[in-house]
């Protein structure tokens, strides 16, 4: 048989795959295998970071859960190693790998929803964006993150949190069932009657336990506007500023969701020109109920300091969701560290201060982002992802251009992070988690870890899904101790 191409095997060789084998693959599929140099494959391996250049020896681009699971056999049959692309957002870059098979589920991205039972259909290569404007439609929202350019897939497989979250829970809360590929070809579906240990799992477990073809939502009355916006202080405010932040948060009810924000000022048409370029403190701040409830909740707020700007109004729901995306741009470098905070102390404040005054580029940024509400009343057991008591999550957020940048910049992240590190909670968010973090799974998952590795062993006993922050089959995990 001719041979085309060679994958990278399970076991570490590689793996030649004949002409005839590809062309059996392409027949039975809705979508199209693509091979480097054909139309498509740029679009497929192309991903947010654009630290992230890796080459795919073979794509298979689904459009429907039959291509999914052709492409998760063809893997398995093969013993291949196999990488799932969905909004490919995921920072450590883990939705590629050079010279491995990827199943590409970009252009799977419909979105239904059925206003009158409140819920939503979506498939995994949604983003964001996609499913705040149709859900928004029926003045109906879905807690997700704050960059509408981000996938629905990674999100949810690991949590999902954002400015509705303290008033509805997260992304995760919100599933009531996923359609799900698992390494035998089957196609499952998962929820709290169904599969009820692969629903757990995948709430929070990221793509270890096979890959999801359609998501079901439950949705809420949210919008079509929302009390929101940015208040901007100069940073020298900054140190008395975070700690009325932090008594704010203390209080705030459920509705009321406030970040901090410190970088150098973007050019904003809001602010006055000389500043910009300079360091500034940022609360973003969202209120998911009743506008004049929502003015009385955020008077605390605004009376803070002498602000630079106070641009907090009734906004489109469709369009605060995306107020992030000029700095979130796809293309540029990013390294992100983050830790887990139960308080935000007076030192962890001044340590993340100091950092700010050395910022290593204009793009850079530490955000802080408060938790709880309706996420912290769901026992930590409930769902793989643990982190339920109300919390501080910082997010080191390093972002550059230049490649000549990378030393300073990463270098500067995770010095900001081992400094941090002593008043931390000792539990990490995994979409947060850069590649070369698999060794805080356990932070990741805390208690709930030895269960999704027994998960794991009952539908992916082989670890065919591991290009991940992976989580070992118990048998493998036990051997490698």
């Amino acid at each position: 048989m001719a041979q085309r191409i060679e994958l990278n095997a399970l076991d570490g060789g590689r793996v030649p795959i004949s002409d005839e084998a590809l062309d059996a693959l392409g027949a039975g599929l809705r979508g199209e295998v693509v091979i480097e140099g054909a139309p498509g494959y740029e679009a497929a391996r192309t991903i947010w970071n654009g630290m992230i250049d890796r080459r795919p020896g073979l794509v298979v681009r689904a459009l429907g859960a039959g291509d999914i699971r052709a492409a998760v056999n063809f893997a398995r049959d093969n013993g291949l190693r196999l990488a799932v692309r969905a909004g490919g957002h995921q920072i450590g870059g883990l939705a590629v790998e050079e010279g491995s098979l990827l199943l590409d589920l970009s252009q799977m991205r419909s979105v239904h929803v059925d206003p009158e039972a409140r819920t939503a259909r979506v498939e995994p290569g949604a983003l964001l964006g996609d499913v705040d404007r149709e859900t928004q439609v029926h003045g109906l929202a879905l807690p997700v993150g704050v960059n509408s350019t981000t996938g629905i897939a990674g999100l949810t497989l690991g949590g999902g949190f954002g400015w509705i979250t303290r008033k509805y829970g997260m992304t995760i809360d919100n599933l009531i069932s996923a359609d799900v590929v698992t390494a035998d070809g089957s196609i499952l579906r998962a929820s709290e009657n169904a599969h009820p240990d692969l629903f757990w799992a995948i709430r929070g477990g990221g793509g270890n336990f096979g890959v999801v073809a359609s998501f079901e939502f439950r949705l809420h009355a949210v919008g079509p506007e929302v009390l929101s916006g940015l208040v901007v202080h100069p940073i020298a405010e900054a140190p008395a500023l975070l700690k009325e932040f932090r008594a704010i948060c203390d209080e705030a009810p459920d509705e009321l969701t406030v970040w901090s924000v410190m970088r150098k000022a973007p050019p904003l048409p809001f602010l006055p020109e000389e500043w910009h370029g300079k360091e500034v403190l940022i609360f973003a701040a969202c209120y998911a109920g009743d506008m004049a409830e929502g003015e009385e909740a955020m008077r605390g707020l605004r009376a803070l300091g002498n602000p630079i700007a106070d641009v907090i109004s009734p906004h489109p729901f469709v369009g605060w969701q995306a107020a992030f995306d000029p700095l979130l741009t796809p293309g540029a470098r990013n390294y992100w560290k983050s830790h887990d905070f139960i308080t935000l102390g007076d030192g962890t404040i001044d340590t993340i201060l100091s950092a700010v005054n050395t910022l290593p580029d204009p793009q850079c940024e530490v955000f802080v982002a408060h938790v709880g509400g309706a996420m912290a009343r769901v026992p930590s057991g409930a769902t793989a992802f643990p982190q339920r008591d109300a919390h501080f999550t910082m997010n080191v957020h390093t972002r550059w251009s230049d490649p000549a940048k990378d030393e300073a910049c990463i270098g500067w992240a995770r010095d900001l992070f081992d400094r941090c590190a002593p008043d931390a909670a000792g539990s990490v968010y995994v979409n947060f988690m850069p590649e070369d973090e698999d060794g805080r799974l356990g932070e990741a998952y805390g208690g709930n870890l030895d269960r999704l590795r027994e998960i794991k062993a009952t539908y992916d006993p082989g670890n065919l899904f591991r290009v991940n922050h992976n989580i070992r089959p118990a048998s493998m995990a036990q051997a490698a101790q």
